[in-house]
C-alpha cells in the first residue's frame, strides 16, 4: 500500500474518531482544553458568548463531518468537503480560544486538528 494513502487513512481515523470522542463521549466531562473555566462543552459555548442554539448546530455539523470523513476512507469523494468543513470549524474553535484569552495550551487541539484537516485536503 502506498505510504501516502496509509498516512491519509490514518489522519482521517484520528480526526474522525477524535471529533466523535469529544462530541459524543466527553461533551459533559471536564478537560484541560475547555475554554475559560468551562467544565462541559455546552458551558464552553456559553463562555465564548455564543447563543445556546449554536451548541446544537456546531455539534451536529462536527459529528456529521466526522462521520463523512470516516466514510471517505471507502468513498473518497467525501474527503475534501468533510476535511474542509471540519478545518473551518477548527479555525473557529481556535478563534474562540483567542477571544477569551485562553492560554495557547487550550487552543493546541484545535490547531492540531486544523493542521490534520489541511493535510487531508492536500494529500
Amino acid at each position: 500500500m502506498d505510504p501516502s494513502l496509509i498516512l491519509l487513512i490514518t489522519l482521517k481515523v484520528i480526526v474522525g474518531l477524535g471529533i466523535l470522542n469529544v462530541w459524543l463521549l466527553r461533551s459533559g466531562k471536564s478537560t484541560a482544553y475547555r475554554g475559560g473555566a468551562a467544565k462541559t462543552l455546552r458551558a464552553e459555548f456559553a463562555t465564548y458568548g455564543l447563543p445556546s442554539w449554536s451548541f446544537v448546530v456546531i455539534g451536529v455539523l462536527k459529528v456529521a463531518l466526522a462521520l463523512a470523513l470516516l466514510a471517505s476512507i471507502q468513498y473518497p469523494s467525501a474527503s475534501q468537503p468533510a476535511a474542509i468543513g471540519l478545518g473551518l470549524l477548527m479555525l473557529g474553535a481556535f478563534v474562540m480560544h483567542l477571544k477569551v484569552k485562553d492560554p495557547m495550551s487550550k487552543a493546541l487541539p484545535s490547531l492540531a486538528v486544523l493542521a490534520m484537516c489541511t493535510a487531508i485536503v492536500l494529500l
